[in-house]
């Protein structure tokens, strides 16, 4: 069976550095195929020709409202790009300024040959405040905020210290999550677009993401492994309960009922599907939370305690 395709939504009010950011991706893939999608607003796709300039997989879509007017030639393309002899390793759809990131994302996964990867919205932290007080595009802003998996603070560099925490701070308060990144003239780290996974171990073992500067502070890989099984309704209560920390975790679960299951999860986004049997229970989570968090909430889902945990700081 072909696995899914990775798929991240990029979004933000027009001028947040979208284009920016693809960009930066572009230059630091390590070697994967990443395709873009670009919804730019008008019938010129300025977006996509700037983003050529890094890549040649670069398909643009013209006049703005992806999730309306043009849902039905976003579904085709998708199509087009599954069916590849040599498909992509990551599909990013940019949307444009004025939509909303969200719905992008519920129309390409109609498509069953992809996988939310995440949902990353761009803040320009130097207007947001002036954004959000806007009569006619206050509600776009605020709306593509409350809908990302995580959130990139940009031009933060142009504010003084105590701004930028009031920024952060005014974010936060509409985000249903805590996962927020400084932007460094478009860089962000690669695990909002890559599951990058350490090496599991007995118990739980846990690697802090270290060398980028502007990682969020306790953002961490986290890798559960038992012999255990769990009960299929619990360990997705566990996951929900800390899914404003959670940037994402997938893995292979024994259930309770003697089946085996892959999860999926960004968010609040929940996905499983039945898989071949496995030895053990093996999950990474990565995210803002301490080790101890993700051991309690998981031993309360299984038939037994798990195993003491410990953890791997780099």
């Amino acid at each position: 069976m072909t696995a899914p395709i990775p798929l991240a939504v990029i979004g933000g009010y027009l001028g947040a550095g979208k284009t920016t950011m693809i960009n930066a991706l572009l230059t630091n893939t390590d070697g994967r195929r990443v395709t873009v999608l670009v919804n730019d607003f008008g019938s010129i796709n300025i977006d996509a020709a700037l983003i050529r300039a890094r890549s040649d997989d670069v398909i643009g879509l013209e006049n703005g409202c992806v999730c309306c007017s043009i849902g039905g030639k976003l579904m085709e393309t998708l199509i087009e790009i599954s069916a590849r002899d040599v498909r992509p390793d990551l599909l990013v759809i940019e949307a444009s300024g004025v939509s909303d990131p969200l719905r992008i994302a519920q129309v390409g996964l109609l498509d069953r040959a992809y996988r939310l990867q995440g949902i990353v919205v761009a803040v320009d932290a130097q207007r947001i405040e002036e954004t959000l007080a806007d009569a006619y595009i206050g509600d776009t802003a605020r709306l593509q905020i409350e809908g990302a998996t995580s959130i990139v603070l940009t031009k933060t560099d142009l504010l003084g210290s105590e701004e930028a925490r009031d920024v952060r701070t005014r974010v936060m308060e509409i985000a249903h999550t805590r996962i927020v990144f400084e932007g460094d003239r478009g860089k962000v780290p690669n695990t909002l677009f890559f599951f990058d996974e350490p090496p599991l171990r007995e118990g739980i073992t846990s690697r802090v993401f270290m060398p980028f500067s502007h990682v969020p502070a306790g953002l961490r890989s986290v890798a559960f492994r038992s012999d255990e099984r769990f009960d299929r309704r619990q360990i997705k209560a566990a996951c929900m309960s800390f899914s404003d920390r959670l940037l994402r975790a997938k893995g292979f679960v024994r259930l309770l009922d003697s089946t085996c299951a892959e999860i999926h999860v960004v968010g609040k986004r929940w996905h499983v599907t039945p898989c071949r049997d496995v030895a053990e229970t093996e999950i990474v989570f990565i995210g803002l939370f301490e080790t101890d968090d993700i051991h309690r909430a998981l031993s309360a889902a299984s038939a037994l305690r798990a195993e003491p945990c410990s953890e791997l700081r780099e």
